[in-house]
């Protein structure tokens, strides 16, 4: 049974809206995978990805990273395309790196990590495509912020 409530539409509008870069973890350099199309969909919206896959040295044009902690900016989305056993771990990352929200993807659901993020003030997304949403709720591309 899920307890985690995702954020409202438009918080999640508000959350896309602010975003500037997502980190992608497990992100593939396989073109006819999920994380890959959903990236470079982000990517062409506007959105400065940055791929953690400690297998590869660069994917869209990005450079790789192994883990969110050598990611050497700032980021405001975890975009997380792991198996749900694996999203507490990545978490637990997300906070460690001051990362403004953790986005469990379409299909990955861990209530435990869901909770940790929480508690430690991150916005959480669980179960929902970022494409999808980002395609719904601003149809036009980001707005200025004001």
């Amino acid at each position: 049974m899920t307890t985690h409530q995702n954020p409202n539409q438009q918080e999640i509008k508000q959350l896309l809206n602010n975003a500037n870069t997502i980190a992608v973890v497990g992100l593939s350099e396989d073109e006819t995978r999920t994380s890959h199309m959903v990236a470079k969909a982000m990517q062409a919206k506007g959105y400065r990805i940055i791929p953690v896959n400690p297998k590869a040295e660069s994917i869209l044009g990005e450079k790789c990273y192994a883990t969110l902690q050598e990611v050497p900016e700032a980021i405001d989305i975890v975009n997380v395309f792991r198996r749900s056993e694996y999203c507490l771990d990545v978490a637990k990352d997300a906070v460690s790196v001051g990362a403004g929200a953790i986005w469990l993807q379409q299909g990955v659901i861990n209530e435990e990590a869901a909770s940790y993020a929480k508690e430690h003030d991150l916005t959480v997304v669980m179960d929902l495509c970022i494409k999808v949403l980002d395609a719904i709720l601003l149809p036009h591309g980001k707005v200025a912020s004001e």
